[in-house]
């Protein structure tokens, strides 16, 4: 979700924005599942879009009457809007499909590594402040802005607004969901003045040095840098902490466990079928302590822990998975990505930034 520098209207449109990311093997697909089409399947590159559909009838009718855009806005926005086929291609198949020992070393590199350990030093006095008001742990803060931009370097290049109106007309699985991140794309350029043909990002419609979605940015994005507001583009102090503010606000605990290790087998069928329920399966951290026999530390708050299971490579190793219990900690940054490799990704660059 990344690549090339904003443009200048982008910049604008941050200086101006006020303070208002393994699971069990699914079930064999039938047959006529294994060859139903994908949405990239169904559409040419940089067809139009029929706005004379009428869920784009209903869409503009929300605008009007509940945001307040005139049909001549309207026009502006939407003339012209043309599917992006790459952005359906991407987003059936995600990195985070990849498996775990195929995924993590795109980011845990020396280069990464040695950049986070840098910024670390050179943001030590933003990082206390925000460590402190927030009570994230800045190794993980720091992980998460190197695994979604390369600290800012790396922020998308397509355009938002084409990207959300190809996945709203276009990828029928989420198009209820894109829709909303649409609208609320476009209620930020009003509320802001800004062209929303400059904005660019990734493949997902997030921006950014954070890669918010639009309601992630409304719900989530702070200014941390005494002006009133939230550059998620260019202010360090604002991305920083509005990463923060995203993980502590789903339930992270500053220095507390994060994950620990199990082992290459689940020895109990509860075990099992928490991590057959991926990041959603739970089980009492007593419950694996004394199935796993494993010396593990005890949840904050007594909480519950999910079972992860990270892919080996079969050349490298006589086992399928490593396991892990994923405490609390693990849970928020899946809250983040729902996908268990990120999460486990970006605790062990955080565990890497840690060491000589």
């Amino acid at each position: 979700m990344r690549i090339a520098s904003l443009s200048r209207t982008a910049l604008i449109f941050a200086a101006l924005l006020s303070a208002i990311p393994a699971a069990a093997a699914p079930p064999a697909a039938s047959s006529a599942q294994a060859k139903a089409p994908k949405a990239a399947d169904l559409v040419q590159d940089g067809q139009l879009i029929d706005l004379q559909q009428p869920k784009y009838t209903l869409l503009f009718r929300e605008l009007e009457q509940k945001h307040g855009f005139s049909q001549q806005e309207l026009r502006q926005i939407f003339q012209g809007q043309k599917i992006s086929r790459k952005v359906l291609e991407l987003m059936d198949r995600p990195w985070e499909a990849k498996p775990y020992y195929k995924y993590f070393p795109l980011f845990i590199t020396e280069q990464n590594i040695r950049t986070g350990k840098m910024k670390l030093k050179e943001h030590k006095v933003l990082l206390d402040r925000v460590e402190q008001q927030f009570g994230v742990d800045r190794e993980t803060i720091v992980a998460i802005w190197a695994v979604e931009t390369k600290y800012g370097t790396n922020q998308g290049d397509f355009n938002v607004l084409q990207t959300l109106n190809t996945l709203f007309d276009a990828y029928p699985r989420r198009s209820d969901f894109f829709r909303g991140q649409l609208i609320d794309f476009l209620r930020l350029c009003k509320e802001n003045s800004v062209d929303p043909h400059a904005i660019k990002g990734s493949y997902a419609g997030a921006f950014g040095q954070t890669q918010f979605i639009p309601s992630s940015f409304r719900d989530f994005a702070v200014s941390f840098d005494g002006d009133r507001k939230r550059d998620v583009w260019n202010s360090v102090p604002d991305v920083l902490a509005s990463i923060a503010n995203y993980i502590k606000k789903h339930g992270w605990v500053l220095n507390a466990p994060v994950y620990a290790e199990l082992g290459h087998e689940l020895k109990d069928s509860r075990l099992i079928a928490a991590f057959k329920q991926d990041r959603k399966g739970r089980i009492t951290w007593q419950a694996v302590r004394d199935t796993q026999q494993a010396r593990i530390p005890p949840s904050p708050g007594g909480r519950a822990l999910s079972i992860v299971g990270l892919e080996l490579d079969p050349q490298q190793s006589a086992y399928t998975f490593r396991y892990v219990a994923g405490y609390p900690n693990f849970q928020a940054i899946t809250e983040w990505n729902h996908s268990n490799r990120y999460a486990m990704a970006v605790t062990e660059l955080a565990e890497a930034f840690k060491k000589p």
